[in-house]
Protein backbone atom coordinates (compact mmCIF):
# COMPACT_ATOMS: atom_id res chain seq x y z
CA UNK A 1 0.00 0.00 0.00
CA UNK A 2 2.82 2.40 0.88
CA UNK A 3 4.47 1.87 -2.52
CA UNK A 4 1.16 2.65 -4.25
CA UNK A 5 0.80 5.88 -2.25
CA UNK A 6 4.43 6.81 -2.86
CA UNK A 7 4.06 6.19 -6.61
CA UNK A 8 0.91 8.32 -6.65
CA UNK A 9 2.69 11.14 -4.82
CA UNK A 10 5.70 10.90 -7.12
CA UNK A 11 3.42 10.99 -10.16
CA UNK A 12 1.67 14.10 -8.84
CA UNK A 13 4.96 15.86 -8.14
CA UNK A 14 6.34 14.81 -11.53
CA UNK A 15 3.23 16.16 -13.25
CA UNK A 16 3.48 19.44 -11.36
CA UNK A 17 7.17 19.67 -12.29
CA UNK A 18 6.36 19.02 -15.95
CA UNK A 19 3.80 21.81 -15.83
CA UNK A 20 6.39 24.39 -14.84
CA UNK A 21 7.73 23.24 -11.51
CA UNK A 22 5.96 22.29 -8.38
CA UNK A 23 4.12 25.29 -7.03
CA UNK A 24 6.19 25.97 -3.94
CA UNK A 25 9.31 27.27 -5.70
CA UNK A 26 7.13 29.25 -8.11
CA UNK A 27 6.13 31.50 -5.20
CA UNK A 28 9.75 32.06 -4.32
CA UNK A 29 10.92 32.75 -7.85
CA UNK A 30 8.90 35.96 -7.82
CA UNK A 31 10.81 37.29 -4.80
CA UNK A 32 14.16 38.93 -5.64
CA UNK A 33 15.23 38.67 -1.98
CA UNK A 34 14.75 34.89 -2.13
CA UNK A 35 16.75 34.64 -5.36
CA UNK A 36 19.56 36.72 -3.89
CA UNK A 37 19.69 34.67 -0.68
CA UNK A 38 19.63 31.42 -2.64
CA UNK A 39 22.47 32.49 -4.98
CA UNK A 40 24.49 33.74 -2.00
CA UNK A 41 24.15 30.32 -0.34
CA UNK A 42 22.31 31.77 2.65
CA UNK A 43 19.31 29.46 2.21
CA UNK A 44 18.91 26.03 0.68
CA UNK A 45 16.54 23.18 -0.02
CA UNK A 46 15.90 20.75 2.82
CA UNK A 47 15.06 17.07 2.51
CA UNK A 48 11.69 17.65 4.14
CA UNK A 49 10.46 19.81 1.24
CA UNK A 50 11.02 23.16 2.90
CA UNK A 51 13.84 25.69 2.74
CA UNK A 52 16.24 26.41 5.56
CA UNK A 53 18.80 28.97 6.59
CA UNK A 54 22.29 27.67 5.92
CA UNK A 55 24.46 30.02 7.99
CA UNK A 56 23.81 32.90 10.33
CA UNK A 57 20.15 33.76 10.72
CA UNK A 58 18.98 37.32 10.21
CA UNK A 59 15.46 38.68 10.61
CA UNK A 60 15.27 39.23 6.83
CA UNK A 61 16.27 35.61 6.08
CA UNK A 62 13.86 34.26 8.71
CA UNK A 63 11.02 36.28 7.11
CA UNK A 64 11.81 34.92 3.62
CA UNK A 65 12.05 31.34 4.86
CA UNK A 66 8.90 31.51 6.97
CA UNK A 67 6.87 33.09 4.18
CA UNK A 68 7.90 30.52 1.58
CA UNK A 69 7.57 27.55 3.92
CA UNK A 70 4.04 28.59 4.92
CA UNK A 71 3.09 28.73 1.24
CA UNK A 72 4.76 25.40 0.53
CA UNK A 73 2.95 23.72 3.41
CA UNK A 74 -0.40 24.95 2.10
CA UNK A 75 0.32 23.59 -1.38
CA UNK A 76 1.67 20.29 -0.03
CA UNK A 77 -1.37 19.85 2.21
CA UNK A 78 -3.79 20.43 -0.65
CA UNK A 79 -1.95 18.15 -3.04
CA UNK A 80 -1.40 15.44 -0.44
CA UNK A 81 -5.16 15.26 0.18
CA UNK A 82 -5.84 15.11 -3.56
CA UNK A 83 -3.40 12.21 -3.89
CA UNK A 84 -4.40 10.26 -0.76
CA UNK A 85 -0.99 10.83 0.79
CA UNK A 86 0.15 12.30 4.05
CA UNK A 87 1.55 15.80 4.18
CA UNK A 88 4.94 14.37 5.16
CA UNK A 89 5.00 11.92 2.22
CA UNK A 90 4.16 14.66 -0.24
CA UNK A 91 6.64 17.12 1.29
CA UNK A 92 9.45 14.54 1.25
CA UNK A 93 8.81 13.75 -2.40
CA UNK A 94 8.71 17.47 -3.21
CA UNK A 95 11.96 17.90 -1.26
CA UNK A 96 13.60 15.15 -3.33
CA UNK A 97 12.48 16.93 -6.50
CA UNK A 98 13.60 20.36 -5.24
CA UNK A 99 17.05 19.06 -4.30
CA UNK A 100 17.36 17.33 -7.67
CA UNK A 101 16.46 20.64 -9.34
CA UNK A 102 19.17 22.64 -7.56
CA UNK A 103 21.85 24.09 -9.79
CA UNK A 104 25.62 24.04 -9.32
CA UNK A 105 26.59 26.38 -6.51
CA UNK A 106 23.25 26.18 -4.68
CA UNK A 107 22.91 24.74 -1.18
CA UNK A 108 20.92 21.66 -0.24
CA UNK A 109 20.59 19.39 2.76
CA UNK A 110 22.32 16.02 2.42
CA UNK A 111 20.86 12.82 3.89
CA UNK A 112 23.12 13.18 6.95
CA UNK A 113 21.56 16.61 7.64
CA UNK A 114 24.63 18.62 6.62
CA UNK A 115 24.46 21.49 4.17
CA UNK A 116 26.18 20.79 0.87
CA UNK A 117 26.93 22.91 -2.16
CA UNK A 118 25.72 21.34 -5.39
CA UNK A 119 28.56 20.57 -7.74
CA UNK A 120 28.41 19.56 -11.37
CA UNK A 121 27.12 16.06 -10.59
CA UNK A 122 23.94 14.83 -8.98
CA UNK A 123 23.24 15.84 -5.37
CA UNK A 124 23.33 13.26 -2.58
CA UNK A 125 19.91 11.58 -2.37
CA UNK A 126 17.97 10.43 0.63
CA UNK A 127 17.26 6.69 0.50
CA UNK A 128 13.54 7.48 0.92
CA UNK A 129 13.45 9.45 -2.33
CA UNK A 130 11.39 7.75 -5.01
Amino acid sequence: MMNKVRKSVLAAVALATALGGFAAPAFAQRDPAYAAARSAGEIGEKMDGYIGIVGAETPALRKIVNDINIKRRAVYSERAKANNATLEEYALTAGCQAISATKAGEKYQAPDGSWQTRGGGAPQRDSRCP
